[in-house]
This record gives structure tokens, sequence and C-alpha cells, in this order.
């Protein structure tokens, strides 16, 4: 109608008709499979059957890419009054810059965790040597009378459903370690319910929250003294291997695998 008005006093009134300031909250999910809720099912089924024989069931991933240098992390970190930890003002994307891949693998009956931290291609191939290292650095003396492995993973990136490379290395380590080895994907967009994630990622997120990450021996330290008090207890290693991107795996070499799919969705 003409009349002047300011902020202050659309914001009293919104208030008042029962409005607030209030942030997006993801709650919609796309396009659900009919069976998810038995995709979990079926994955918690098969961990207990395992735990209950005293085989192991590790849950696997990789933690998001880290630059390493002088770069802002998030977070808060206590520091005398007004004297913070000076960072660079811009992460500009560089192909240059060295950058920390952490992949991990979380032990379910030990609470122990072992990190490859790659400075390399994040790969099946370096997925599957992060289990291999776990094994013979840990795995076999938690283990001694394992014969079979369960691993739980999400279902993209280096140890993806579809990822051929990601089968033929995990057929190479079960001929190597004489094991048998099962895989359960978790439906997409449900990594969060990856066991690593919330017992093992989150705990090394707090760790280092507010320290940048300056360099390997800083990254690989902080993860080696991440500890709660469940009695989690991680051990860390660099890993400096190169691993190739583009390998293709053909029908043939397929053929040779020895796979047996699951009766639950086993496509």
């Amino acid at each position: 109608m003409g009349h002047q008005i300011s902020q202050r006093t659309v914001n009293n009134l919104l208030h008042e008709m029962g409005y607030s300031l209030q942030g997006n909250q993801k709650t919609l999910e796309g396009k659900q499979h009919p069976d998810r809720n038995q995709q979990f099912r079926h994955i918690e089924r098969k961990s207990r059957k395992f735990l209950k024989k005293n085989q192991p069931v590790i849950s696997v991933d990789t933690k998001k890419k880290e630059l390493v240098g002088q770069h802002k992390n998030m977070g808060n970190e206590w520091h005398p009054k007004g004297n913070p930890e000076l960072v660079k003002v811009h992460d500009f994307p560089d192909p240059n810059l060295p950058k920390a891949s952490p992949y991990g693998v979380y032990d379910l009956s030990t609470n122990t965790g072992w990190v490859s931290v790659g400075t390399d291609h994040d790969t099946a191939e370096f997925a599957v040597e992060t289990i291999r290292r776990w094994w013979l650095s840990m795995g076999r003396k938690n283990h001694p009378n394992a014969k079979k492995l369960l691993i739980m993973a999400d279902g993209g990136g280096s140890n993806g459903s579809r990822n051929k490379l990601w089968k033929t290395e995990l057929q190479k380590l079960a001929d190597e370690l004489n094991m048998e080895i099962s895989v359960c994907h978790f439906p997409p967009g449900t990594s969060k319910w990856n066991k690593i994630e919330h017992r093992m990622f989150s705990c090394i997120s707090m760790n280092w929250r507010g320290r940048p990450l300056t360099n390997y021996e800083t990254i690989v330290n902080l993860i080696s003294n991440t500890t709660t008090k469940n009695g989690l207890k991680i051990n860390c290693m660099l890993d400096k291997s190169k691993y190739q991107t583009g390998i293709k795996i053909t029908d043939e070499q397929m053929q040779n695998l020895r796979l047996t799919k699951e009766k639950f969705h086993g496509e």
C-alpha cells in the first residue's frame, strides 16, 4: 500500500506467524529398489553368520581425497587466544598439488583398522592391495584360523559392484591367501551405513580437525594416533606405489574367474 517498512519489522512479523530461518533438510530420496531393506537384512545376516563362526568381517572404503600442504582443514583446534594456525587463502584445483587418498579397512570383531595413504590414483588395484596389507600386517594375527573373509563395501568407486578390475584383483588375493572371499555391496546412496564410515573415518576426521595436513608424515601420524573410548586402534602406512588407470579386463579374463553368485540378488 506504499508504506515503508524495515527488515527488522518484517522479521518480527514472520516470527509471530511461526516462521524461522531454516536450512535445507536431506530427507527426500531418489528411486529405491523394492528390496532395499532386504538387502540390509541380507548383509546383516551374512556378517553375523561369519562372526559367529569366528571368520573375519571387514568394512572397506576410500576416505575423501585430501590436499597435502598448508591448506585449511575444517573444524577448530585449541590454540593460544589470537594465534590461529595460518593457512593459504585459496585451495584452487591444481593437478600438480600432492593429494592423499586414504583407503581403509575396518575389522568388525576386533574394533581395529588399517589405512593405506595412497599418493597415486584410487584404483581397484590400490583397494585390494590395501586389503592385502591389512591381512599380512593385522588380519592373520587376529584371525589365525580364518578360512573365509567377508568384505562389506559401497556399490561404486574403486570397489564397485560393476568394477571388473576389483573382481580380478580379489581373485588374485583369494588365490594368494588360499581363502574364500565373499563381498556384500550396499545399495546405491547408502554408504553412510557402511560401518567404516561411522566407526573409523568419522573418528579420524574428529582427530585431525583444524589441523593442516602439511605433509604425508603428518597424515599418517594423525591417523595412527586416532583412538576412541571403545578401544579403536588403527595402523597406517604410506603407499607410494603407482597405480595405472584405465586397465581393461576382457570377457575371457572374467570367464576365468571363479565367481559364485549369491542367491539373493547375485547379479
